[in-house]
């Protein structure tokens, strides 16, 4: 078995506990549905919010959608003035017999952090 990673970032619409848990859930189903993810093979998860997000821990999401036995880690970024507000970022471990090269995903405004995955047109 191998380990691949991919990331996420999205956006939370407030500092909210509904929005942080809603944002963070909509970029896992999106990474989920994106990668062909079982919950199964998730090895481990990191989750990090940009410091003007403190009303919940986005890792809650991930144990909202069954991932009850997987190892997560939550952390607040560094704040930087010209930091993006309110984004929420995910680093998923996968197990799978070979290691494969998983598509990120970025939702919304965090599009403009990595141009290069925004679909065409």
């Amino acid at each position: 078995m191998a380990v691949s990673a991919v990331r996420g970032a999205t956006v939370a619409a407030e500092n909210s506990q509904q929005a942080i848990w809603d944002a963070t859930e909509e970029l896992l189903r999106a990474l989920i549905e994106r990668n062909g993810i079982e919950k199964d093979e998730v090895v481990a998860a990191f989750f990090t919010m940009t410091p003007d997000l403190d009303a919940a821990f986005p890792a809650y999401a991930a144990r909202r959608l069954g991932w009850t036995d997987v190892p997560l880690l939550g952390a607040v970024e560094t704040a930087v003035e010209t930091a993006p507000r309110r984004m929420i970022r995910i680093l998923v471990e996968v197990e799978r017999p070979q290691r494969e090269k998983l598509r990120p995903v970025y939702l919304g405004e965090t599009l403009s952090l990595r141009p290069d995955l925004a679909p065409p047109g």
